[in-house]
C-alpha cells in the first residue's frame, strides 16, 4: 500500500466516537448484508465452502466484490471473480488473473496487507483507508474480507466486498474539514499512521459475534498508536459477546473448548477477554479488560451500552478498572445460619400447606409432579443437626 495517504483524525485523546472516513448508511448496510450472506453459508462449519459461493448471482453487492484463490500461490493469489464495478475501477477486462497483474494504483491492489490478518485471525476483517487512485483522485474506501475454504479447514479463498468514493481537490479538503468539525469543532486534524479499521456488523449467532469481536480486537493490537475509540469499541464487542454467551451456554462452552480455555470462578470474564483478544495477549491488559467488563456487568449495562458507560466513567477505563478491583477486594459478608434464618423469616412463602408443627423451620420431602411442579409428600422428623446442615447449605449460596 505504498500510495496510501496517512492523514487521519487523532483518536488517542478525545473521549468520543469519531465518525468513519467514509460510511454512509447504504454503504454500511451493504457490508452488513455481505457479512450475513457469508454467515448464512457457514452451516455449522468454521468457514463457508467456496463451492457454495456464487458472487455473480448477488445483484446487491456482487458488482462490488472479488474472490481470491490462494490454492496455487499463497503470496500471489489469482482473482477468480471481480464484480463489474470493481473491474471498471481497476481497468480490467478479465477476472481470472494473478493479483500482481492488477494495476498498482487500483482498489484491489490495496487489499494485500489484510490477507495475513484474515489468515492469522481466521475471521472476517473490516477495513477503511484512503489513497490516490490511478486517475489522480483521493479515494476513500471501506470493505470487508471474509475467509472461505475448499477443505473445511484451511483458508484458501477470500471473498471481499468493497465500497469507495473518489474526491477531487477541494471536495477532498472539504470532506476532511467536515469530519474534523463532526469530531470536535475546536480540535485540529493531527497526522497519525492509519490503523486497522473496525468491523461494524450485527451477526446473529455467538460464533459470529466472536468473529467480529476478534476482528476489532486485532485492529487494536495492530495499530501503531492505539486509540481509545478503537479499544473501547473492541471492548464493547467483547461485552456484547459476553451477554450473548449467557443466552447460549452450549455455544459458549463449545467456543471455550475449541480455544482450550476454561472459566475460572474467581475471574469468569478473563476467559471472554482471552477468547476475543487471544490467550497470548499481554496478561496484565487481559486482567484489566476483564475488570472493565466485570464493572459493566455489575452496573447492569445493556448490550450496546459499554462505550457510553466507559466514556462517562470518572477516570475512563483506568478509573473503572481501579474501582472494580477495589470492589472485589472488599471482604464478602459472612453468612451464618442465623443470617439465613433472618432472611427466611422475611421471605414471602412460595406456597402454603396445611401442616402442623411446633418447630419454626421444617424440612419437607417433595417430588416432581407430572404437571411440572412439585408435590410435598411429608415433613422430615425434626433433628437440630439435620436442620443446621440444610441452613449451612443455604448460607453457602
Amino acid at each position: 500500500m505504498s500510495d496510501m495517504s496517512e492523514d487521519f483524525l487523532d483518536l488517542s485523546e478525545p473521549d468520543f466516537e469519531a465518525p468513519p472516513i467514509f460510511a454512509d448508511q447504504d454503504e454500511r448496510r451493504m457490508h452488513v448484508r455481505a457479512y450475513n450472506y457469508w454467515a448464512s453459508l457457514l452451516r455449522g462449519r468454521e468457514f463457508p465452502s467456496v463451492t457454495d459461493l456464487d458472487p455473480a448471482s448477488l445483484d446487491d453487492f456482487g458488482p462490488h466484490s472479488i474472490l481470491l484463490d490462494f490454492t496455487e500461490d499463497r503470496e500471489n493469489p489469482r482473482l477468480r471473480y471481480i464484480g463489474t464495478l470493481l473491474r471498471e475501477e481497476c481497468g480490467l477486462s478479465s477476472a481470472d488473473i494473478a493479483l500482481d497483474h492488477v494495476p498498482s494504483r487500483s482498489l484491489v491492489s490495496r487489499l494485500t496487507d489484510h490477507f495475513f490478518e484474515i489468515i492469522a485471525n481466521r475471521a472476517p476483517i473490516g477495513f477503511e483507508a484512503e489513497f490516490v487512485s490511478q486517475r489522480g483522485n483521493n479515494t476513500l474506501y471501506r470493505g470487508i474480507l471474509m475467509p472461505l475454504s475448499s477443505d473445511d479447514d484451511s483458508i484458501d479463498f477470500i471473498y471481499g466486498v468493497i465500497n469507495w468514493k473518489e474526491l477531487a481537490g477541494a471536495e477532498f479538503e472539504a470532506q476532511l474539514a467536515f469530519e474534523a468539525h463532526e469530531a470536535d469543532g475546536d480540535e485540529p486534524i493531527i497526522v497519525q499512521k492509519a490503523e486497522a479499521a473496525v468491523v461494524e456488523l450485527e451477526p446473529g449467532d455467538l460464533a459470529g459475534r466472536l468473529a467480529v469481536a476478534r476482528a476489532n480486537a486485532a485492529a487494536v493490537q495492530t495499530a501503531d498508536q492505539r486509540s481509545r475509540a478503537a479499544l473501547y469499541r473492541a471492548l464493547g464487542n467483547a461485552y456484547d459477546f459476553h451477554l450473548a454467551s449467557e443466552e447460549d451456554a452450549e455455544g459458549f462452552a463449545r467456543l471455550l473448548a475449541e480455544a482450550g480455555l476454561k472459566v475460572q470462578a474467581r475471574a469468569p470474564l478473563t476467559a471472554v477477554a482471552k477468547l476475543v483478544f487471544g490467550s497470548d495477549y499481554d496478561k496484565t491488559r487481559l486482567t484489566e479488560f476483564a475488570s472493565a467488563l466485570g464493572a459493566a456487568v455489575r452496573a447492569g449495562i445493556p448490550a450496546g451500552g459499554f462505550i457510553a458507560f466507559v466514556v462517562s466513567a470518572e477516570g475512563g477505563l483506568k478509573g473503572l478498572v481501579q474501582r472494580e478491583r477495589a470492589a472485589k477486594a472488599k471482604p464478602a459478608p459472612i453468612k451464618t445460619t442465623e443470617t439465613v434464618r433472618a432472611r427466611l423469616r422475611a421471605t414471602e412463602p412460595l406456597a402454603h400447606i396445611d401442616l402442623q408443627s411446633d418447630e419454626e423451620f421444617v424440612l419437607l420431602v417433595a417430588k416432581k409432579s407430572d404437571s411440572g411442579g412439585i408435590d410435598v409428600l411429608e415433613a422430615v422428623p425434626h433433628t437440630q443437626n439435620l436442620l443446621e446442615v440444610a441452613l449451612k447449605r443455604l448460607a453457602a449460596h
